[in-house]
Formats: structure tokens, sequence, C-alpha cells
């Protein structure tokens, strides 16, 4: 049965309200039922088997890896869904007979896009890039997007390509190695699409790892609208997450993308860019390339750039993913000089990261005992500083409660680290509640 709403003219024409319920049953006859869902069917389809259903349902039945038909059980010789118009005329018909009863007719749905087409597209797209037909392609790329943007089932589609990731970033590069801004459509529509196909296999990588390609995403970080920098930051990062260091020398050689990366962190865009550039981050001042000087190294650069007083702010009051990242970052920070010097002279240094031992995650009570380590184990002051600070927040106690739940091999080594410098100014400290921040004086 349709539940519809009949519509009360005489009352309508005089502003009158309709008295009653006005609700009636309609019978749906049975072949404009789907087998699967007994509702009305907005887009029919027939399979090998000759059974009809509508897209939608049949599409979640073979998306959850089924091969029969679920009317027959029989197996299908074929996946192909074949449109079925005579009976979406007559589904149509029907809803213009009964347009009396509320009943809207359901427009004509859109065929999907066939893999066969897809792969003429992109074989066309890498034709005109090769023949140096940049406008051609432009209108090509707008093309496919428009295609993914149409139904989930075209984006799994393209998605589904072999060929679609390493052909479009393939043809980023060459929009970039040109003229970019007459072609700045194209290029926009290929971030976008390239965001729907991570992780990307290593031929796409060595396109958008190109220098021309990361000089184009550090304009889209700096100039373009919302969803072009989020784009922009999702491909930096998977970039950085390679674990491949020429990627990770080219990210750092790229003049303006480092500042670029902790502009998202200044002015957050939504949670996913802000994860996205402090996994960039993190991968960036973790990474290990033969050593360069010490003022080019990355975790300095970073720390120059005020990226320590904002990761504790984010510590503050954040998710856990955000934390555990954030506390990644400023881990290598700490691995530097000059950001060491920055967490010395920030008030909240010992108080958040004593506070977010056992309070976060494994990882991120990891992370906390790593930074508080390399600060104590570095600091050359007299009068104990940041370990007196510590020890005030009640971080003794905690590193031995870590000791005893058990920990990585790394961070056993941390903490045991930590308890043996803490231990030299216990005598010094009275212990106070870590969780109170009242009488400390936040500097942002």
């Amino acid at each position: 049965m349709l539940r519809v709403r009949r519509v009360g003219r005489r009352n309508a024409v005089k502003g009158e309200k309709p008295e009653g319920d006005l609700t009636v049953d309609l019978p749906i006859p049975a072949h404009f039922r789907c087998p699967i869902s007994l509702d009305l069917m907005k887009d029919p389809v027939t399979l090998s088997t000759g059974i009809t259903y509508d897209r939608q349902n049949i599409d979640a039945w073979l998306d959850a890896g089924n091969r029969t038909c679920p009317l027959t059980n029989q197996e299908l010789k074929s996946l192909e869904q074949i449109p079925n118009h005579t009976i979406m005329r007559r589904i149509q018909d029907w809803c213009v007979q009964n347009s009396s009863l509320g009943v809207e007719r359901i427009p004509t749905p859109r065929v999907p896009v066939a893999p066969a087409e897809v792969s003429a597209i992109l074989s066309e797209v890498s034709n005109a890039s090769r023949r140096g037909d940049l406008a051609g392609c432009c209108e090509l790329v707008k093309k496919i997007g428009a295609l993914g943007r149409d139904s989930e089932r075209n984006r799994r589609c393209i998605v589904g390509d072999d060929t679609a990731a390493s052909v479009l970033s393939a043809t980023f590069e060459s929009f970039a190695s040109s003229s970019m801004e007459n072609y700045m459509e194209g290029v926009d529509e290929i971030l976008s699409m390239l965001v729907w196909m991570l992780p990307l296999d290593d031929e796409a990588r060595s396109y958008l790892g190109s220098h021309a390609s990361l000089r184009c995403m550090v304009w889209f970080l700096k100039s373009g609208n919302l969803a072009g920098r989020r784009n922009a930051i999702l491909a930096v990062q998977e970039l950085a997450s390679s674990s491949n260091q020429r990627f990770l020398d080219r990210l750092m050689e790229t003049e303006g993308l480092i500042e670029a990366l902790v502009n998202p962190l200044k002015e957050p865009i939504c949670p996913i860019t802000t994860k996205a550039s402090l996994v960039a981050i993190f991968h960036l001042v973790s990474s290990s390339p033969s050593p360069p000087p010490p003022e080019k190294m990355t975790a300095s650069r970073f720390a120059e750039m005020g990226l320590f007083p904002l990761l504790l702010e984010l510590l503050v009051d954040s998710d856990r993913s955000i934390c555990e990242r954030a506390l990644g970052v400023l881990d290598g920070i700490c691995g530097s000089e000059e950001g060491r010097e920055k967490a010395y002279n920030h008030a909240l240094t010992a108080p958040v990261l004593v506070r977010k031992i056992l309070r976060v995650s494994d990882l991120a009570t990891e992370y906390a005992v790593s930074c508080l380590s390399k600060l104590c184990k570095n600091y050359r002051g007299e009068d104990g500083g940041i370990l007196v600070e510590a020890l005030q927040m009640g971080a003794f106690q905690k590193v031995l409660v870590v000791l005893q739940v058990g920990c990585s091999e790394r961070g056993k080594e941390k903490a045991t680290d930590l308890l043996k410098l803490l231990n030299a100014y216990r005598e010094r400290t009275e212990c106070i509640d870590s969780m109170d921040f009242k009488h400390m004086k936040q500097p942002f």
C-alpha cells in the first residue's frame, strides 16, 4: 500500500483547513513493486535472470558481495543492469493517473555511467594531454567530475577504474606546468576527484609529488576556496604519509608549503582539514633525511612559525584523534632546540602534557611522556624549571602508573628516563592537583 494524502480542493480554494483524516491507502500494482523492498520502483532495472528490481536495492544487494538473483536464487551470468523503460513509463503513467490523490510523478532516472564509458573518457583525457590540448582536457575533466557528482554509483565506477588516478594526476601536473590560471576549473576538478580515490598508487603520487604539482597545491592552500584548500591539504597528507623520503624532501623544499600547512591550525576550516594538516606536519617533523644544518631542520621551522602554542591550544579541548596527532607533532618539535625553547617559555607546557597522560589513549600517553622526557633531559637551568612544574602537576605518580599498567618498549624506555630525571627534584616540590588550571594565565 502507498499511503498518500488526498487533495481537498474545495477547502483549499476557500482557504479553510481540511477536516478529518484525508490520507488513503492506495494499492500499488504488484509488477510496480521491487521484489526486495516491496516498494514502488523509482529506477527499475532488469538482471540477466529477467527479474526487474529497483536499482538502489539491487545495487545494495550486489555491493554486499551477493552474485545471485534475490528472487530466483539463480547465479547471475552478468552483473549488467538493463534499464526497464517499459515498466518505468507505466509507473509514471500510473502516478499521473493518481495525481488527484497526491501521488507525485517519479522523474525519469538518469542512466548511470558504464565502466567502458569512463575508460573511454579517461583515454581521451590522456590523448588530449599528450597532444598539448589542455583546453580539451579541461572540458573532459569537468565532464568526468559532473558524472561523479551525479550519483554515488557513478563515483564508484570512476574510482574503480584502475587508470583513473594516474591519468588525472598526470593531467594535474600538465595543468600545473602551464598557465594554471587558464585551466583553474580543470585543476580544481581533478583535485576534488583525486580525494575520492585516496589512497593513491605510486604512479599517481609521482605526478602529484612533482615540483610543479606541489607549487599548484600551495596556491590552493593559500588562495583557493574552502573546498579547494581542504582537497589540497588531503593531497599533501597523502604524499607526506607515503613514507617516501623523496616526497618529504620535495614538500620541505617547496616554497610556502610549510607555512600553508600551519594556516588551517590558525584558522580552522573543519576537523578533516585540521587532522590532515597535523598528519602531514607529523610526517615532516618526524622524517629523517641526511642531517641538514640545524637552522634548516623542519621541526625548527615549524617552531619558529608559532606552531607550539597552536598545538597546546588544540590539546586543551579537542577530541581523541586530534589530541593524538597534536601530541605526535609536539613530540617531533621538541626534538629541536628551537622547539624546546618555545616549550620552556610557555606557561601551559607542563600542565597540558601532564594532564594528557592516561587521559586520552595509550598513544597519546606515549607521546606526552616522550615530550616531557625530551624537555626534562635537555633543560639546563639550575632552578629545575620544567621538571619542578611537571612534579607539581603530579607527573611522577602518573608516569609510575604508566609503567604499572604497561606500555610499548619505546614508551617504557621514555617513562623510565623521565622518572629518573624527576626523582632528583622530588624533595624540592609539593604536588598539586594537575587538573586545576584556574591559577594559570593562558597566553592564547
